[in-house]
């Protein structure tokens, strides 16, 4: 593998680093990415098998990583994760939070149990990395936090699911009170909002809106104003790009991974 110098000699710990069926999620892109350039990463995940996919993928091109299993939303599960990293290299440079749920329905629909499960799942995840790994940073003097979230939190796109929406607006909402709060000690907080997206997830979570797969592939193509959808590497590029001290001075962003659709008032 070409070591790049963007990320050498950094540590990235990604959750949610695992894939839910066959091809390249936006944590395991994210995850072989920020090993494509120069990082050691933890990967963890869920389920231990599909984090160590992840770590098989980034060995087999000459890099370095650890797979672990943990459920993000227990605390104590966060803090071993947190404590593996340690033990394997000492310190973490870059957290990547890319855990989360989509659920259909409105408010009438969605029922209360599913709208905790969403909102513990997607944001309380990111507050237990926060709580674990910002201590760490703050020692250091430096860090870098990606948290994926969803153009959903900020936009309507055609989607009944307003648990998920509104647990994706309140990412954006802790990614900015982070990213101020931390600001002066090294720590940036970013979030990476994707618009339509090829990934397993939506064979998984999406895939009930429509009667068939091609239906679903063909109107989410012809949402995007690209005419296609984007995939997770399109995700993962950008995660790089904002972990690296390229992105030195950006701070607080909702950065659009969308195609444009944001801008889309039709």
């Amino acid at each position: 593998m070409e070591t790049q110098a963007r990320l050498a000699g950094r540590v990235a710990l990604v959750f949610g680093a695992g894939s839910i069926g066959e091809g390249w999620g936006n944590g395991k892109a994210a995850a072989v990415a920020y090993a494509r350039n120069g990082a050691r990463v933890v990967a963890v995940d869920h389920h231990l098998e599909a984090a160590q996919a992840t770590c098989e993928a980034i060995r087999a091109e000459g890099g370095e990583a650890l797979a672990v299993a943990a459920d993000v939303t227990l605390l104590p599960d966060v803090q071993q994760a947190v404590a593996s990293a340690l033990d394997a290299w000492g310190r973490v440079d870059v957290l990547h939070n890319n855990v989360g749920i989509t659920s259909q329905g409105g408010p009438v629909e969605t029922s209360e149990a599913m709208w905790d499960r969403v909102m513990t799942v997607n944001v309380k995840s990111m507050f237990l990395t926060c709580k674990c790994v910002l201590p760490l940073m703050e020692a250091q003097g430096r860090g870098a936090i990606v948290n994926i979230g969803a153009l959903g939190g900020v936009r309507w796109t055609g989607y009944a699911y307003c648990a998920y929406a509104a647990s994706k607006g309140a990412v954006n909402s802790l990614t900015q009170s982070v990213a101020l709060q931390y600001a002066a000690k090294g720590i940036r907080a970013n979030c990476i909002l994707p618009g339509v997206m090829d990934t397993p997830h939506i064979y998984q979570q999406i895939s009930g809106f429509y009667q068939s797969t091609d239906e679903m592939v063909a109107a989410r193509n012809r949402m995007s104003p690209t005419g296609w959808m984007g995939d997770g590497w399109d995700v993962a590029n950008a995660a790089v790009f904002l972990a690296s001290d390229e992105a030195r001075y950006i701070n607080g962003v909702e950065l659009l991974v969308d195609g444009g659709l944001h801008a889309r008032c039709n």
